[in-house]
């Protein structure tokens, strides 16, 4: 998963990214007139440590997520259609992450002179919102110069059908509504397929706290595909650069019980609709990513695709029968391990041993 930190000058976007880097050292580069900062995180999974405890095995792989820190999105950006370069670098994401500034400081002060979150949160949406408009009508505009010149009959029907849906977005972002807010049939999501809208990313939205934690509701953010998370970047970037003991004792003076690296995971997987599940042995302790509903083929597939072409079943128990039984071979005597075929739909946290053909 590819998520973009974005969010106004001075909201301490930069921040967040070291807290859920761990301030490592991120890979940096420049796309035209575009910075970018790049970090891949391990997901921390309680149920990899104890799979890994129990193979014991010569590597363990989490899961892993990348953070980009995209810079050069501010008022006026969307106006004239975005830079190619960052239209680039934001359309790649799966998702964005938006950070809001929430803490004042005099020694940096907010570009627009007060600190207002949900005014800054309105203020990017319609960044993004018109910078899609500029894409849809572009769209509009050749679609409607094809039909003039008088395309084939049977391209004439897909033009029409695709100029429908266009039609449908301008009119939302016109009323300033991101597209998340629209309720698209498969059909209509296929019509889109290349064209990267950016408001039809999900969006999961960080109230960047000072030193007193604020709670979500001082942002009021009812669109769908979206969530609201408050976190205290600061304090969140030095809790990350500590050894874990150190940390326990600093979340506890500071009455932080989850690291927020942990929430927003777990946040970007609900907004994406991600799962994980796992394959085990003495060689390699794994998580793998796929999306919600994914059958057992894909998920063959995301291991390898050599595992999809020749899948024939897959033997799966679920995490939480492994675990209550102690062990595979106990799982196996309770009658928790099982075959399934292609079309089962893969569970969070199932375990899965491919059988495949050559």
């Amino acid at each position: 998963m590819d998520l973009g930190i974005i969010g106004l000058p001075f909201s301490g976007k930069t921040t967040v990214f070291n807290a859920l880097t761990h301030g490592q050292r991120p890979v940096t580069a420049s796309m035209g007139k575009v910075d970018i900062a790049t970090g891949v995180v391990d997901v921390p999974d309680a149920r990899i440590d104890w799979l890994s405890a129990l193979y014991k095995p010569r590597k363990t792989i989490y899961a892993r997520v990348t953070y980009a820190d995209i810079a050069g999105l501010d008022r006026g950006a969307g106006k004239t259609g975005l830079s190619g370069p960052l239209r680039n670098q934001l359309s790649r994401m799966d998702a964005f992450v938006h950070v809001v500034r929430a803490f004042e400081n005099d020694t940096v002060p907010h570009p627009l002179q007060s600190v207002d979150p949900q005014r800054d949160v309105r203020l990017l949406d319609e960044e993004l919102v018109l910078a899609d408009l500029v894409t849809v009508e572009n769209r509009l505009q050749r679609i409607a110069e094809s039909l003039r010149k008088g395309a084939r009959a049977e391209e004439r029907q897909a033009l029409q059908v695709q100029e429908a849906v266009f039609l449908r977005l301008k009119a939302a972002l016109d009323a300033g509504q991101p597209l998340r807010s629209l309720e698209l049939t498969p059909e209509e999501r296929e019509a889109l397929r290349g064209y990267e809208l950016l408001t039809l990313k999900p969006m999961l939205i960080i109230v960047n706290a000072g030193d007193d934690p604020l709670p979500e509701s001082v942002i009021d953010y009812p669109v769908p595909q979206s969530r609201v998370l408050s976190l205290q970047g600061k304090i969140e970037m030095e809790l990350a650069q500590l050894d874990p003991e150190e940390a326990e004792l600093f979340k506890e003076e500071f009455g932080i019980r989850e690291l927020g690296l942990h929430r927003v995971i777990r946040a970007s997987y609900e907004l994406l609709k991600r799962i994980s599940f796992f394959t085990v042995g003495e060689d390699e302790v794994r998580a793998w990513t796929v999306r919600e509903g994914a059958n057992a083929v894909e998920a063959a597939g995301a291991i390898h695709t050599d595992l999809a072409r020749g899948f024939i079943r897959a033997e799966v128990v679920a995490y939480q029968d492994i675990y209550q039984a102690g062990s595979m071979a106990e799982a196996r005597k309770l009658g928790k391990v099982r075959l399934e075929g292609k079309d089962y739909i893969v569970q969070d946290g199932d375990i899965l041993h491919v059988r495949f053909s050559v």
